[in-house]
């Protein structure tokens, strides 16, 4: 039977616009020569075979090896190469992908997936459960930033050519939405491991790589295949994705004509109005927090008390930080949980007022009248954000020192437990993925592998909670969970503004952060985003 489960849905130091307009554009890669103003925006026919979409982003795919994918604004490329076993619509909710249907075991440790019939990689090759398999086995096995979500699997079968069996060590609520994305891509067996996949994949998905037209690291150019199963839902015969990293050239570029999509900075906004562009506004598609991981005090003691813990979230003057460094794209908060999700709660964002002379007499309390000092890592998408935590923390009397990490050893720098507090800008997910990645004993942002009894009951009926409507009260106790007992300081989320020319709709409003071609339209058309 087919399962198609919804998703659970201070002062701050005077910033040059320069840094502030860089800390951003970090953010959008997480998630995402001047021409006059009034130019024509870039028009899409909408006459069939020549429909266009040319779109820019912020970052240069760094790897096209199914083990080693990146989310982010670099999944626009990848996953218009690639099919995944599951598809996430605009709304985070799921359909069937290449796998046509999906089911449980009862005990929740064996999940069975049914493929759809007749799909071809690119080279004409069948794809079948075995590529499946030896895709997921591949992933389970390279480091890289989708192994963790398949931490839960033990095993992988393929019993006959269109069943895949997935073993589970225990319930995972997670692995769903995670076959949507990255972990759930299907490669060719014949030539996954080859070095040539990192620039040129084979694969099955609604589009091949021009690599004529492509140069590596500015320009990517698609060519949709006609014959895939999935066509009505990419209305563009071609898809050309131009890496543009600093915002002005990107607004530009725009403007130029030269693309006709693209997420652009705040200061950009009026002129591309006044151009014709149509502009649409997502609230939240990533988040700044400050994970308080040392909850047992054994490599700094203070975070073990949770008055200190309390004392840290209520250093932040929020509302004027979305106000002043984010320029009002943003919302403040004090929950790391999609604000679309059904984990939210805005109660929840009343916890912790500013107050910085309440937190200093929480400091006082828990023995550190005079505050303490922690050695935080600097990371390639914190640095612009630094000066603000510094001061925040510093005035009620929480010195920083940042110790500078290298870009490639920003995963093992998080994960190593050196550091008891770290900085994190990071796109926004699910709200089981949030879950298992904040809140798990195993999960990638709960590094000192922190348990406590009734987190652990909350998390074990999540993971075996299969009716949506259910699991929604589940996840909202958990964050309730967390945000009492302080785990994390989330300080605000921060939103995005997408400029669509004529011709062209962005459908997504951030219930689902996956970057999709399917978030975009042509105007008028039905386009549909499931199977």
């Amino acid at each position: 039977m087919r399962t198609r489960p919804s998703l659970p849905r201070p002062r701050p130091r005077t910033r040059p616009r320069s840094q502030a307009m860089a800390a951003l554009a970090v953010v959008a890669l997480l998630a995402t020569a001047t021409s006059a103003c009034g130019s024509e925006p870039a028009a899409t026919s909408n006459s069939g075979a020549d429909r266009t979409l040319s779109l820019s982003i912020l970052g240069t795919p760094n790897s096209f090896d199914p083990a080693q994918l990146v989310e982010g604004q670099q999944t626009y490329v990848w996953d218009s190469i690639f099919d995944t076993l599951l598809l996430q619509d605009n709304k985070g909710e799921l359909h069937p992908g290449a796998a046509q249907s999906w089911s449980y075991s009862k005990d929740g440790l064996t999940l069975t997936l049914k493929l759809r019939a007749g799909m071809k990689f690119s080279s004409g090759a069948t794809v079948d459960a075995n590529a499946v398999k030896a895709t997921l086995e591949r992933i389970r096995a390279t480091p890289g930033q989708s192994q963790q979500s398949l931490a839960s699997v033990s095993s992988v079968e393929a019993p006959d050519t269109s069943t895949v069996v997935i073993k589970l060590k225990q319930p995972d609520s997670a692995l769903l939405a995670s076959l949507s994305t990255a972990p759930g891509v299907i490669g060719d067996p014949k030539t996954m491991a080859n070095k040539s996949t990192a620039l040129n994949p084979v694969a099955s998905g609604p589009y091949t790589l021009d690599t004529k037209a492509t140069v590596n690291g500015s320009v990517y150019v698609l060519k949709r295949r006609d014959d895939y199963w999935n066509k009505k839902a990419y209305p563009f015969q071609t898809v050309k994705i131009r890496v543009i990293t600093d915002p002005t050239a990107s607004a530009n570029a725009l403007k130029a004509g030269e693309t006709n999509a693209g997420t652009v900075d705040v200061s950009q906004l009026s002129a591309l109005k006044a151009a014709g562009f149509k502009i649409t506004h997502v609230q939240a598609t990533a988040g700044a927090y400050l994970v308080l991981g040392d909850r047992a005090g054994t490599k700094l003691k203070p975070l073990g008390d949770l008055r200190v813990r309390k004392a840290i979230n209520m250093a932040f003057d929020r509302e004027k930080l979305v106000s002043q460094l984010l320029r009002g794209s943003g919302k403040a908060t004090d929950q790391v949980f999609n604000p679309k999700g059904e984990a939210y709660d805005d109660a929840l964002n009343s916890v912790y007022p500013f107050d910085v002379a309440r937190a200093k007499k929480l400091l006082a309390e828990a023995g550190y009248p005079d505050g303490f000092s922690v050695t935080m890592p600097s990371l390639v998408f914190t640095k612009n954000f630094e000066p603000i935590f510094t001061q925040a923390l510093g005035d009620v009397g929480i010195k920083v020192t940042w110790e500078p990490v290298p870009a490639q050893q920003t995963v093992s720098a998080v994960s190593s437990g050196k550091y008891p507090m770290f900085l994190l800008v990071e796109g926004l997910n699910s709200d089981a993925i949030m879950t298992r990645s904040f809140y798990s004993p195993a999960g990638s942002r709960n590094v000192f592998r922190t348990t406590v009894p009734k987190l652990t009951t909350l998390l074990d009926q999540a993971s075996r909670e299969r009716d949506p409507a259910k699991s929604g009260g589940i996840y909202r106790e958990i964050n309730k969970f967390g945000v009492e007992n302080a785990w994390v300081a989330p300080v605000f989320y921060i939103g995005s503004d997408w400029a669509t020319g004529k011709g062209i709709t962005y459908l997504g409003d951030g219930t689902s952060t996956m970057s999709t071609i399917r978030q975009f339209g042509v105007t008028g058309s039905s386009q549909q985003s499931g199977g």
